[in-house]
């Protein structure tokens, strides 16, 4: 990856659906240049995705939280990952090297959801104890670190 690609990536992060002639003047290249670095990029891997990011408050989701999960044994790792990977306002999960096994962040419409989400948790096998971690404000919210020369 040089430095033009370092710059594509940028106008993509900022807009994902940025159009090719634009990020070309940005990168001073041509329509096809840019695509295909955007190919390659790809196919390497180093994208892995398109997304976008909902505003909470406008979704119906304006409450979110981090949570702290500890398990009781390993055994019941791989079905508490399942729950998390099929729950709809489970953005995160994250195995970890810490105090606690899990790290997860959710979405909830209100408090009384996502205390709902924290009793659900609870009460999975294996879990034997749950911290919640409220945000009050998101100061910084990005989907992936800026990749810098």
């Amino acid at each position: 990856m040089d430095s033009t690609d370092k710059k594509i990536i940028a106008c993509l992060k900022v807009n994902s659906r940025e159009n090719a002639s634009v990020i070309g003047a940005k990168v001073n290249m041509s329509v096809s240049a840019v695509i295909e670095r955007i190919k390659k990029l790809e196919a390497s891997g180093i994208i892995k995705q398109y997304t976008l990011v909902l505003d909470g408050e406008k979704s119906g989701l304006p409450v979110s939280a981090y949570f702290r999960v500890s398990m009781e044994n390993s055994k019941f790792n791989a079905k508490f990952e399942e729950y998390m990977e099929k729950h709809p306002h489970v953005t995160e999960c994250y195995y970890t090297a810490a105090d606690y096994d899990y790290l997860i962040k959710a979405y909830a419409a209100d408090m009384k959801a996502l205390r709902a989400l924290a009793d659900d948790i609870k009460s999975l096998a294996g879990v034997s104890s749950v911290t919640a971690e409220v945000i009050l404000t998101t100061v910084k919210e990005e989907s992936s670190p800026e990749i810098t020369e």
